[in-house]
């Protein structure tokens, strides 16, 4: 481990497990603490999760990020043939946003800027390919071919050198401002100086402690037990306490939920605010619930992160996919939306949408167009009303991007997912005659009030000599300054040019920069970041001459109004809360006929596994309900429930 960098050590020792042979369909650590479930080997299946014993059960899904789109794709394999999926804008992807510089061509590839998720956690073991991971993000990159590479994450050997520019470049008191340059090519090179390797050894011993000890009883009969014990401990603090929490030297068995805190001094924990554990800055993470955090750190969503490159060849060209370098598709009523590019994480969701499913040959997009329904773009849901006949009635507005030809329209199904943002549900959807047996005052509380954090992405267009050439700038760059985390990387030598990401921030972070139009926040970054390093006494080289500047891209989610926001978290406290959103489809769903899938009812906020769990967990609930056949020997009793209270 290494502050700032990737935390691989659950990776590691996950490798010298033994395993438990509780139950074929445990999940094995690393993998998400909540639900220990192995849903890569249910949806991997020939034939898909079951097989529908109603396939004219009428579902709607909203929104076509990707979890509607996954839930899409597995209730068509699982052979339901009346599913629609409704999409406010004009793509499908939702926060998987790969933007592509004008002009491009479609046969050829090209840099893609991540502006929303962008590094992925497989769940591999160390010494494993990230596609053999447990985990579906592992499953369907294999599936659909996609490219990787580690992604280049602060202090790790895949980057060149990481600087770190703490207090105006005087962290250690020496009498000139410097940027501190941290060289890892083997991995396990420590920060430089004293302080930082405080810092690290603190980190290291509280992760190291837990990491043993959950490893150890992960996938077992015991795992739920120990996990509400940890739950128990720490839901009530926030991260800010556990790093100044006292730590322990060792955990004690009679009390099995306690691993103590860091340790930390004020002082220790202020530089702990920048140089974060795994991914960049934590500082905006400060206040929230400790649970998450954690979860990120000891359970494998820190580890081995990948970049995910496309579905493209050795030369970085996309691969022939369906319907790539056409001009423009339809939508089901003929309305364009963004045709697939392949290129980036976006290639993810576009496979999920275009590539055929082995149980009828067609994709679900082609399914949709071959019944001329299914698939309906720049429509919003305004309504879902529960009739006395038992369907729900979605209304919806259609072509909502023109006042002028808007226009109100409604259909009945027997069973709808919910896929969306919670405070998009809260401030455009309308609710009508659930009663609180199929619906609780709990579960709409838990996600009115649930927290989203705003995230601003900051990318622009590298030279190539950056990173060929320049010997005097870090690669990666972490700084307490308003830009917080630079990342510059490559994804292939032919490509026209590198990407940097020059700012990146979250939470307060990236609320201080929303008053800034694109073109300033754009400039502002590139002047600071000039003052920063030609103020380094080491340094003293302007970055400014290798950025385009003008083509740069700005993301602010919190402003995008089919997100409102980057990633759902939770505050110290209220846990249990977020759970009860998880734990609804098994609870509620069978009454209601509403399914609650997505990052809005999980509790791994930011990342794309808890998205395809989710979805699964729908088809799942979906198809116990209508009496369809699990494969593989999967029942419900195999199928573990989440814990809400001690």
């Amino acid at each position: 481990m290494t502050i700032g960098s990737t935390y691989d050590y659950p990776a590691f020792i996950a490798k010298h497990l033994p395993t438990h042979e509780a139950s074929s369909w445990r999940g094995r650590f690393p993998g998400p603490p909540d639900l220990c479930f192995n849903y890569r080997k249910l949806v991997e299946q020939q034939f898909g999760i079951a097989s529908a014993t109603k396939p004219d059960h009428k579902i709607c899904i909203i929104g076509a990020g990707v979890t509607g789109l996954t839930a899409a794709r597995e209730l068509l394999r699982c052979g339901f043939t009346h599913v629609t999926l409704l999409e406010q804008s004009h793509r499908i992807g939702g926060r998987h946003l790969s933007v592509v510089k004008s002009g491009q061509s479609p046969l050829m590839g090209s840099t893609p800027f991540e502006m929303g998720a962008m590094r992925m956690p497989l769940f591999n073991t160390t010494g494993e390919t990230p596609t053999e991971g447990h985990s579906l993000m592992a499953y369907y990159c294999k599936l659909f071919d996609l490219q990787l590479s580690d992604f280049p994450n602060p202090g790790t050997a895949q980057v060149r050198s990481t600087g770190i520019y703490l207090r105006e470049g005087l962290l250690d008191g020496q009498p000139e401002p410097q940027m501190l340059i941290w060289k890892n090519p083997q991995g396990h090179t420590p920060p430089p100086t004293e302080k930082l390797q405080q810092v690290y050894g603190k980190w290291r011993h509280f992760a190291e402690l837990m990491t043993r000890e959950v490893a150890r009883i992960y996938g077992s009969p015991q795992w739920e037990n120990q996990w509400a014990s940890i739950v128990a401990r720490y839901q009530a603090l926030s991260f800010r306490d556990l790093v100044t929490l006292p730590a322990l030297t060792h955990w004690a068995a009679e009390n099995p939920g306690d691993f103590g805190g860091l340790g930390m001094s004020q002082e220790e924990s202020a530089i702990f605010y920048s140089i974060g554990i795994g991914d960049g800055s934590w500082g905006a993470f400060y206040d929230v619930c400790c649970l998450y955090p954690l979860r990120t750190a000891i359970f494998g969503f820190s580890s081995q992160l990948q970049l995910v490159h496309g579905r493209v060849d050795t030369d970085g060209n996309p691969i022939p996919s369906p319907y790539l370098g056409v001009p423009s598709l339809k939508d089901c009523n003929d309305l364009d939306f963004e045709p697939p590019r392949y290129l980036g994480l976006a290639a993810l969701d576009e496979c999920l949408m275009f590539t055929q499913t082995s149980v009828n040959g067609l994709s679900f997009y082609d399914h949709c167009r071959n019944r001329g329904a299914g698939f309906l773009t720049d429509t919003s849901v305004t309504r879902l009303t529960k009739l006395d006949s038992g369907q729900l009635r979605v209304t919806y507005d259609w072509k909502v991007s023109s006042s002028e030809e808007k226009s109100e329209r409604h259909e009945d199904f027997d069973s709808v997912i919910m896929t969306l943002p919670s405070w998009i549900i809260e401030t455009h959807i309308q609710l009508e005659n659930f009663s609180q047996n199929m619906l609780p005052y709990s579960i709409i509380n838990a996600y009115k009030t649930a927290h989203w954090e705003t995230s601003c992405k900051v990318y622009a267009p590298l030279k190539k000599s950056f990173l060929s050439k320049n010997k005097k700038i870090p690669q990666v760059i972490v700084t307490d300054s308003f830009v917080h985390d630079v990342y510059a990387y490559r994804y292939h030598d032919a490509y026209p040019y590198d990407c940097i990401l020059l700012s990146y921030t979250w939470e307060d972070d990236a609320t201080k920069l929303a008053s800034f139009d694109d073109k300033t926040l754009v400039a502002k970054c590139i002047t600071e970041l000039d003052r920063i390093l030609l103020r380094a006494s080491n340094i003293k080289s302007p970055i400014s001459p290798y950025i385009d500047a003008q083509n740069a891209v700005v993301q602010r989610w919190i402003t995008d109004k089919n997100a409102l926001g980057c990633a759902k978290l939770y505050r110290a406290g209220t846990y249990y809360e977020a759970v009860s959103l998880m734990k609804y489809n098994r609870d509620y769903a069978h009454v209601s006929g509403l399914y609650l899938a997505g990052e809005s009812f999980s509790v791994d906020a930011g990342w794309t596994e808890p998205c395809l769990r989710g979805a699964i967990d729908a088809v799942i609930n979906l198809c116990n309900t209508t009496q369809a056949e699990f494969n593989g020997g999967f029942c419900m009793d195999e199928y573990p429930e989440y814990q809400t209270r001690p």
